[in-house]
């Protein structure tokens, strides 16, 4: 049986209880509350018991039939390189790519690719250019937009 598993990890983590402690309360194995978080299926009577732990209907439980996409938004950062930063890792003015990936996954931003026009031209000369990292994260759904996918179901 499907089970809304993004419900049942919010209700969860909502009560601050760890999958362990869920368990506990819901008279379940610890696997069977890994598995429904994490694969989205279980028996009626272990959606019934998570309901129970919950104190809620286990309609509340139901897989949602209408899922949104996932909709993303994209960024592009400029990393300033220097003179020859593939000649040699130790040279002055070699940016932090890692402190700056990190600063950018802090609001959620994922590297996707690191460009550079004409590098072939750039290396041949000694010098590689502006580098672009291209980001992305995902985009939570407006209001409206999850408002207007419940009144489909």
């Amino acid at each position: 049986m499907r089970v809304n598993a993004n419900r049942v990890r919010a209700l969860r983590e909502d009560r601050s209880w760890t999958q362990e402690e869920l368990a506990l309360a819901a008279g379940l194995n610890l696997r069977t509350v890994q598995r429904i978080e994490n694969e989205a299926t279980g028996s009626a009577q272990s959606k019934k018991a998570l309901a129970n732990a919950f104190d809620i209907d286990s309609s509340e439980l139901d897989q949602d039939s209408t899922h949104l996409l996932p909709r993303y938004e994209f960024k592009t950062v400029e990393i300033e390189p220097g003179e020859g930063l593939l000649s040699g890792i130790s040279r002055d003015g070699y940016p932090d790519i890692t402190q700056l990936l990190n600063a950018e996954g802090e609001d959620g931003w994922m590297l996707i690719q690191i460009l550079t026009p004409d590098f072939a031209e750039r290396l041949r000369a000694g010098r590689t250019g502006r580098f672009v990292a291209l980001m992305q994260r995902e985009r939570l759904p407006t209001d409206d937009e999850a408002r207007s996918a419940r009144t489909r179901r």
